[in-house]
């Protein structure tokens, strides 16, 4: 009888000590409950485990969410979660399984990691913003004592993420994995069971609560699994199911008939506008491939000398002449949208017309200006296996402040060098203007130079499909027509860590960089945003962008830190002296708190390129 007491007494002390809470108090919430941290069982101390990390603005592909959660292979997580590149941009709030290492750590799990702080944050943004919930703000600030209530750039800080691992009454139940789920606004449990395919009992009883319960944003649950998790993708739209003992109306079925015969006739007669439509358009573009077809053999006749692409393309329409070559890497569809206009040149063309590549030339880095059938261009030096890609970013643009593509060049072998042309505004880069106190640029052609800049960005951001992400903005990537009208120069990929260095000249001019980039490599549109504003700043001082110390104690009395002489002969201080003060103040003001949000250090406080557009449609 004795030792039957004593089995019940310790199997129930064992059950307790085991199971698991929910803890509904928010995640910058400094009360701690059961559940805020998850406690360890005494028999298993450590496992490999999952959680869930919803991509956002500040991490939007595989590449950046492995660099946060320290996992070393790519790999692992593009297949847990079904995507082929780590560069890919997810959609913001896309569910990312990521594995975790769970260790017990004195009388709680948690996945030991560590974080670099790229800006000045706090412990509530770390915790509730860069990792959303998976560690309480309060158990961050237990686990780093020594930091100040403001996190400088350069901390690095210990990060316990909430994990837990199943004990041995949980796997009698079958249980293999806890995965740490932080829930949003419109989260509750059936529907968190549904994306893991589990009954919601489950999670009421891995969680230790029950049906009624109510669940909250910015806090976390356990889904118990049986095995590996795959998350379902449930449409935001889905509804869930009618209950079924509400009262249904019958419909007459006189109604009905009559229903049926108005969507019979409706249906008829679309398809039939439909078909006179289509119908249109091809004879439309049947008469436009003509017109283009015969433009084109007039403009061959004249350049007989047209050399070739390398790469063997099959349509009859293009306008390159295939060149034999076994290393073919082109596909014939490649071009679509410019096989009409893309003209390819040989390398003595591209030689005669950059003087054989002298300084006198040489724009920046890669970058040369030439003169090709009596129009100036611009030809960037590429490597062959670079080709593709710019060509293919180019057959998917159309805008009226993104310069040209006009043709390319392919060196003699795969290993040698190769050419793009671009089209080449005739006022040159905006860096040049502005160097130049003698022809200044007046205060409404700057403004337009800023509003065409945002519309370019904005069309790269939100136009494009997918949408690109630039990643060198400046001054000298911007370029001006002579109706004073920006171009921005799209001529290269997105650049990522642990390029070339040969690429990275190629790609940027340096200067002032946001410094989630360049501290974590970061790919995203508020590194775009980030530059735009140096941009903006340069217009309205003049000064370069490598003068970012600079730039940031001179808009400082932006932020209250004005001195005696007070916000305006500050900002008077900082305006180009070539201007004579011929500006509207307020104007100058407004753009520059523009460019104060703009580069913030933290990216979620910089605004959109929608907020910046609205900014500046009222100055223009």
């Amino acid at each position: 009888m004795i030792p039957t007491l004593w089995f019940l007494i310790l199997s129930h002390t064992y059950f307790c000590y085991a199971q698991q809470f929910y803890d509904p108090t928010l995640c910058d919430s400094h009360t701690n409950n059961p559940g805020t941290r998850y406690a360890c069982n005494s028999f298993q101390k450590s496992c490999q485990t999952f959680l869930v990390y919803r991509a956002n603005q500040g991490f939007q592909t595989i590449f950046n969410i492995s660099s946060l959660f320290n996992v070393i292979s790519h790999d692992e997580l593009l297949s847990l979660n079904n995507l082929t590149s780590s560069t890919q941009i997810l959609e913001p709030g896309t569910d990312v399984l990521v594995p975790i290492k769970c260790s017990c750590t004195g009388q709680f799990f948690q996945a030991n990691l560590s974080y670099y702080v790229a800006y000045n944050t706090t412990f509530a943004n770390v915790a509730c913003g860069v990792y959303e919930g998976l560690v309480k703000s309060s158990i961050l600030v237990e686990e780093n004592e020594f930091q100040g209530n403001v996190l400088n750039i350069g901390s690095v800080l210990n990060v316990p993420l909430k994990c837990a691992c199943p004990d041995n009454v949980s796997s009698v139940a079958g249980y293999k994995y806890f995965v740490t789920y932080p829930l949003v606004e419109g989260d509750y449990t059936n529907k968190v069971a549904q994306k893991f395919d589990i009954a919601g009992e489950d999670i009421w009883e891995a969680n230790h609560i029950d049906s009624l319960v109510t669940v909250y944003p910015n806090t976390t649950i356990l889904v118990p699994l049986r095995s590996e998790p795959r998350i379902r993708f449930i449409s935001p739209d889905s509804q869930p199911p009618t209950p079924g003992f509400l009262p249904i109306s019958p419909i007459e079925r006189t109604k009905s008939i009559k229903l049926k015969k108005l969507y019979i006739a409706g249906s008829v007669i679309g398809f039939s506008l439909v078909l006179l439509t289509l119908l249109g358009c091809g004879i439309y573009v049947k008469a436009l491939r003509r017109w283009k077809g015969e433009k084109f053999h007039h403009s061959s006749a004249r350049r007989s000398s047209m050399t070739s692409f390398s790469t063997p393309l099959s349509s009859p329409l293009s306008v390159m002449t295939p060149r034999s070559s076994t290393n073919s890497c082109l596909s014939p569809d490649l071009l679509i949208g410019l096989k009409y206009t893309l003209c390819s040149y040989s390398t003595e063309e591209i030689r005669e017309a950059t003087n054989d590549f002298t300084e006198e030339t040489k724009i920046n880095g890669y970058l040369y200006k030439g003169f090709i059938d009596d129009a100036e261009v611009m030809i960037k030096q590429m490597r062959f296996e670079d080709i593709r890609q710019v060509i293919d970013l180019h057959s998917k643009m159309n805008h009226v402040n993104i310069m040209k593509l006009l043709g390319v060049c392919y060196g003699e072998s795969d290993f040698s060098w190769s050419y793009l042309v671009f089209e080449l505004p005739k006022n040159g880069s905006l860096r040049d203007c502005l160097s130049k106190p003698l022809k200044s640029l007046k205060w409404i052609k700057r403004t337009h130079i800023a509003y065409d800049l945002a519309k370019a960005l904005h069309y790269l951001h939100y136009c494009m499909v997918p949408p690109h992400t630039h990643m060198s903005i400046n001054s000298t990537n911007i370029f001006l027509t002579p109706s004073w009208r920006a171009k921005l120069a799209v001529s290269g990929s997105t650049p990522s860590v642990g390029c070339s260095k040969e690429n990275e000249i190629m790609s940027s001019a340096g200067g002032w960089i946001a410094p989630e980039h360049l501290l974590n490599g970061l790919v995203n549109e508020k590194v775009d945003i980030f530059a735009f504003g140096v941009v903006l700043l340069e217009l309205m001082s003049a000064r370069e962008s490598v003068e970012g110390r600079s730039f940031r104690e001179s808009i400082g009395f932006l932020g209250g830190g004005a001195s005696e002489g007070g916000c305006f002969e500050q900002l008077r201080s900082f305006m180009d002296p070539s201007l004579k003060e011929d500006y509207p103040l307020a104007e100058a003001l407004c753009l520059a708190v523009l460019a104060k949000a703009c580069v913030e250090d933290d990216p979620m406080h910089r605004p959109s390129m929608d907020d910046i557009i609205k900014v500046l449609a009222r100055m223009v």
